[in-house]
């Protein structure tokens, strides 16, 4: 497991035994045929949670790799890719209950599989491993913001934080 102590504030956790999908912060894992996603400690802290889940394709239906298949407000509207080709199945439970995602995010707040055709255990292969996950999120705002400081790091950030605070509206 690796442990980040200072992440925007937190301290995230990253499983060694799952694989990862830097640029959506997925992680993934192998199981009976299929590959499991869902979000990453890191990736929740960076966008803030999620609040609400809308599924873009029908349950079961062939996605294929890039496809954008889930609606997600967080701090900000995501559309998220498959990560795979083949058929989807997703979680209605965390759909219905999205404080699940944050409550257990490497376990029942999975959010959907993928049923690869080229087989799971070689498509999990491909996905990086947890030290380069981890080496992925020393660009992020959470490695740049350990402390969580709220306007950022950024001279810019910080301007427009400050100014908007001493706003009388």
């Amino acid at each position: 497991m690796a442990v980040v102590e200072k992440f925007l504030g937190k301290k995230v956790e990253v499983p060694d035994h799952l694989r990862y999908i830097a640029k959506q912060g997925f992680w993934a894992k192998a199981e009976d045929g299929q590959i499991i996603f869902g979000f990453t400690e890191p990736a929740l802290v960076l966008a803030g949670g999620v609040s609400a889940l809308d599924w873009l394709v029908p349950q079961g239906q062939r996605v294929s790799k890039g496809e954008s298949i889930v609606f997600a407000i967080t701090g900000k509207i995501l559309y998220l890719e498959a990560p795979s080709d083949g058929p989807v199945h997703f979680n209605s439970v965390v759909k219905e209950n999205p404080a699940l995602i944050a409550e257990d995010p490497y376990g029942k707040g999975w959010v959907f599989k993928i049923e690869p055709q080229t087989g799971a255990e070689n498509e999990f292969k491909q996905f990086t491993d947890v030290q380069g996950y981890v080496a992925s999120l020393k660009t992020s705002e959470g490695f740049k913001n350990p402390d969580g400081l709220k306007g950022g790091v950024s001279g810019i950030c910080k301007a427009v934080y400050t100014g908007i605070r001493e706003q009388k509206l």
